[in-house]
This record gives C-alpha cells, structure tokens and sequence, in this order.
C-alpha cells in the first residue's frame, strides 16, 4: 500500500531522513519506534505532503505520490492525526470531526454515516459534541483528533505519538481502539515512544535512529530484541 524508497528530507542544510525504505502492506497495523527528534514526523510529514523529498520517492497504493500537495494526498486516501491532536480548541467537538470530512463535503449521507461510526467507536464523543474540543480531557481529545482524521474514510492512517501525556489506562484503551480501527480494514502506520504497548498491537515494525532506520521486523523479534528492550522497554 505505501512504499518509501531510498527517502532523504532535508531542513535546510541538515539532512534529516537518511535513504529511508519502509512499507505498509494492506491490512496492516506498523509501528515506527524511536525516540524524540530521531525522525519519526519527519517521515510522517513527508508522506502527507507537508515537506518535499531531498532524494527517492513515496508510492501509495502503486502510484508516485512524491510532490503531490496535501489536499490531494488526503483524496487519495492518508490521513495524519499528527503530534500534540492540533485541535481547534474554540470549536465544538461536533465542528472538528466535520472539518475533517471537507473532501466529502457535499455528500451530507455520507457525512452522517460516518459521524455515526465514529460515536460508536468514541461514545463520550457524541455526549461532549457540542462542547468546545478545548474543554475535553487530554485522552477524549486525542480521541477526537483521531475521530477528524477517520472522517476522511482512509484507506492509510497516520497517529503520531498518540499516548503522549495520557495516564496508563488511557494509553491501554487508546491502543485498543487503534487495534479495532485496524482490525475494521484501515491500515495503520502507528509513530510511537510507547514500545511495550505499540508492539502489543502492530503486525511489524521499524526503529529509527537519527534519521536512519536501523532496525524492522516482525513485533514478535523486536520485543524480543535486547538493543530494543533496552532502550524502549527499559528491561
């Protein structure tokens, strides 16, 4: 579904992805481990347009898709729910699940299905949608924000860091809703500190280190791995 081949990106004269080559198979859930500033947005912020390749190319669902702008990315079916939710803090819940089915905007049906799906997936959504998205705890607007990104019916999800700043058992039904999602027929590219939990859920994944991915494979090898249990799990 999604193939990066051999990405650089660069700030400036900094080079800040260095010849990255990562895949996301259809149907699957992947974890990007690594720490702050090895990467991580960086890749994400290329696959959806927001920074241009310094080298190689991002195919999705076989096509090229290097270059294109954001607004069109999303019609072609990525989504990023990206670091720190990015909420509109004034606007009712209600307005920024909207906000995220604009490419759909004149299908009303289509809109209120989907608005029903996800109030099923985020009950408290639907009990806190006429509030303003500031008021909500820090675990109802993640779920918020990851409710805007679904409103755009991807077929690729991008959640970066979603349990930042989220008590233990938040983090745990955080990452069961993930799963679900996943499990519905979205594919998943999940950007995450949290390996414990992050392993637990995905099918694969990859370790990022200053801009170099230095490590993939299946969850199962990687939580098995010392070097990855000893930076990311602490045992």
């Amino acid at each position: 579904m999604l193939k990066l081949n051999d990405l650089s990106v660069k700030y400036g004269s900094f080079t800040a992805l260095h010849s990255v080559n990562l895949e996301v198979r259809a149907g699957e859930l992947v974890v990007l481990l690594g720490a702050n500033g090895a990467g991580k947005s960086t890749i994400f912020r290329a696959i959806s347009g927001l920074l241009k390749p310094a080298a190689g190319s991002i195919e999705f669902m076989g096509q090229p898709i290097s270059g294109w702008s954001p607004d069109r990315i999303v019609r072609a079916g990525i989504a990023q729910c990206p670091e720190g939710r990015k909420l509109f803090p004034d606007m009712s819940v209600l307005k920024n699940l909207t906000l995220g089915a604009y490419i759909h905007r004149r299908d009303k049906r289509g809109i209120a299905a989907s608005l029903e799906q996800i109030f099923q997936l985020f009950p408290i959504l639907y009990d806190k949608k006429d509030q303003p998205a500031g008021s909500l705890s820090g675990g109802q607007q993640q779920m918020a924000a990851i409710a805007r990104a679904l409103m755009s019916r991807p077929k690729l999800l991008l959640l970066d860091e979603p349990s930042v700043g989220l008590a233990p058992l938040v983090v745990q039904q955080m990452f069961e809703t993930i799963s679900e999602i996943n499990r519905s027929g979205t594919s998943v590219l999940l950007a995450e500190q949290n390996a414990c939990a992050a392993l637990q859920i995905a099918h694969r994944g990859y370790v990022i280190e200053n801009g170099q991915l230095v490590l993939e494979g299946s969850s199962e090898s990687l939580n098995r791995n010392e070097e990855v249990r000893r930076a990311y799990i602490g045992a």
